[in-house]
């Protein structure tokens, strides 16, 4: 009786030494301008740079957006010129 028990739970995990049945594993984000090619990061769209801004004009961090390190400041460098030219507000009222 109690081998039946411990066959389900371990049939459940797959394998998976670590598995807890409260936590699943996030998926890993993949780089919105890696996955999309033809996605050219634009300082004058302003639609397209509100993605990566908070509802008070924080720059988001890398582990939000999910942008590699190189999109990352390429997406801070896009929000800091909009913002200078008066596309993007600096803080939200």
């Amino acid at each position: 009786m109690a081998d039946n028990k411990k066959n389900k739970r371990n049939s459940r995990n797959n394998g998976d030494n670590d598995y807890n049945p409260r936590f699943r594993k996030m998926r890993k984000k993949v780089c919105p301008l890696c996955a999309d090619k033809n996605l050219v990061l634009d300082y004058k769209n302003a639609e397209q740079i509100r993605k990566f801004v908070n509802d008070k004009g924080k720059i988001l961090p890398r582990r939000a957006t999910g942008a590699c390190a190189k999109h990352q400041r390429d997406i801070t460098l896009a929000v800091k010129r909009a913002r200078q030219i008066a596309i993007l507000p600096y803080t939200a009222e």
